[in-house]
């Protein structure tokens, strides 16, 4: 940028008690300014005209450089490779249409769901180890993790492509990797396959009600207005976490469930209650909001056990005490120490006694 010159005039006065003489600098950055005052004894008055020349400095003319990437971080390529198949962060750029179709679909968050899946079959009561049974869990696993999850994360996905295009360019969609049409393609042949499906489980499985396909339109519904406006539910910290928890917990539980038996109040206020516990959002800071999570977690948990034992089922109760006593000092090793810095570590170490006592909270309802 060029040097600015400006003429700049006015009038100083002297009186008989001072004269004020007025200079003014523009540093180069500081943009400083000095006021020199001098006392003088001179009685007269008098008037006289300055013209003052400002320069500004010359300015830096390189131009503010955009920080964010507008490729994929470099990785390993053998992880990059997984990560892309799995459709999490760190994925590699890809130019074949099926594997973007997977990772629009996030496998990596279907293993929650096929576990719901397990806890509701089990919880029924009425699944058998034959061929059919395992068939018709399997079909209900496809139902709730590959076709009506991928639905949910396709769905997402696309609503977040404006954002996504801003934080993240070298995402499928906003990188132009995979067409709009295309995925808008994508989303209506998930939701459609998973909501066919659920109707084929509800005839297989004899139902006079269909309640597989209700849960079925349930979640898909509660899946657009999570990610869709005007509702979008994920922008509300706590309605938001509660549809996302309910989607991981509940729906695949009851879906189970209802495959195999019937539905009843006690298991869904129990799952219910798992959802609250596992979706509490940071809304609260990192250090009162790790104590809610933990609490949410393990009094959950406890009064399940209490439940149980109340109920006559003291093994059951027994066993889901001996899998929360784990996860609490785990907490205190991990999670409480540095929510932020332990968390995968936390995840890795204590989740595996939480889905095993989602399964041993099933096969006690069982009975």
């Amino acid at each position: 940028m060029a040097a600015l010159v400006h003429s700049i005039s006015f009038t100083g006065f002297k009186n008989g008690n001072y004269s004020g003489t007025r200079s003014l600098f523009t540093g180069s950055h500081s943009g400083t300014s000095s006021l020199l005052l001098r006392l003088t004894p001179n009685p007269t008055l008098s008037l006289h005209r300055r013209n003052i020349r400002v320069r500004a400095a010359e300015t830096d003319t390189n131009p503010v450089e955009s920080t964010t990437p507008e490729k994929a971080p470099a990785k390993n390529e053998g992880s990059s490779n997984l990560n892309q198949l799995l459709g999490i962060k760190g994925a590699a750029q890809e130019t074949d249409k099926w594997k973007i179709r997977l990772q629009l679909t996030k496998p990596v968050t279907w293993a929650p769901l096929i576990w719901g899946v397990v806890c509701g079959a089990a919880s029924s009561g009425n699944f058998n180890w034959t061929v059919e049974d395992v068939t018709k869990a399997i079909a209900c696993m496809v139902l709730s993790g590959p076709l009506l999850t991928g639905y949910t994360q396709t769905l997402n996905d696309w609503y977040d492509r404006e954002i996504d295009a801003i934080n993240e360019p070298y995402r499928p969609i906003p990188s132009g990797a995979i067409s709009e049409s295309e995925v808008i393609t994508q989303i209506w042949v998930l939701l459609l396959g998973g909501l066919g499906l659920a109707a084929l489980l509800d005839v297989w499985a004899g139902h006079t009600v269909p309640s597989v396909f209700y849960i079925a339109v349930g979640g898909s519904i509660l899946s657009y207005i999570y990610s869709a406006p005007p509702l979008k539910l994920k922008q509300n910290g706590w309605i938001g976490n509660f549809a996302l928890g309910s989607s991981y917990i509940c729906l695949p539980w009851w879906a189970g469930q209802a495959l195999f038996g019937t539905l009843k109040p006690d298991v869904m206020v129990l799952t219910v209650l798992y959802s609250i516990a596992g979706s509490l959002p940071v809304a609260f800071g990192v250090d009162t909001a790790k104590w809610i999570c933990v609490g949410a977690i393990d009094i959950t948990q406890l009064s399940v056990a209490g439940y149980l034992f109340a109920t006559g089922k003291q093994y059951y109760a027994l066993a889901l005490l001996g899998l929360v006593t784990p996860q609490i000092i785990l907490q205190f090793q991990y999670f409480l120490k540095d929510p932020i810095k332990y968390d995968v570590k936390y995840q890795a170490s204590a989740q595996p006694f939480l889905v095993l006592g989602l399964l041993c909270t099933a096969l006690a309802t069982s009975h």
